[in-house]
């Protein structure tokens, strides 16, 4: 299973706000998630104002981007276990249950970020995906995500 688009172009319209990867946030960051093999990946490129102190970048941005790859890779895994054949519309859609980030050296601004997810625990409403963060081919940023599938009638009032 190998999409053409990014998972977070499959949401549905009601669940692609978030900040972080939403298509439908003007003022977001657009992250956008591919499966590769058994990785899932997303690149993106600071801006300068994502600094933290001069030349390297803020971890808060780090953990968001982390964050929101960790839940595209969980429905990318989640959808490839499922069987279910992504298109515009139907992809599973998972929410932050836990986060962890461990920092491992500063990250530079102005260089692009590789961010790999590793799929370690599927289950039925839960996913567990191992993260990381490398420029130029070394880890900067590791972390894990446990994201949690959103009910069908998640937000009916």
């Amino acid at each position: 299973m190998k999409s053409i688009k990014p998972i977070q172009d499959l949401y549905d319209d009601d669940f692609s706000h978030c900040y972080g990867c939403g298509r439908l946030n003007d003022e977001g960051h657009h992250l956008k998630t591919f499966l590769e093999g058994e990785l899932t990946i997303s690149k993106f490129i600071p801006k300068d104002y994502h600094i933290a102190i001069e030349g390297f970048v803020y971890g808060g941005l780090l953990a968001s981007l982390i964050d929101c790859h960790g839940t595209g890779s969980a429905a990318i895994f989640y959808a490839k276990e499922n069987k279910i054949e992504l298109e515009e519309g139907n992809s599973p859609r998972f929410v932050t249950g836990k986060l962890k980030v461990d920092y491992l050296k500063p990250t530079p601004l102005g260089k692009e970020l590789v961010i790999t997810g590793k799929l370690i625990v599927m289950a039925k409403r839960k996913v567990k995906i191992k993260v990381r963060v490398l420029v130029d081919g070394v880890s900067t940023v590791k972390g894990e995500v446990i994201a949690i599938l959103l009910p069908e009638n998640f937000g009916i009032k």
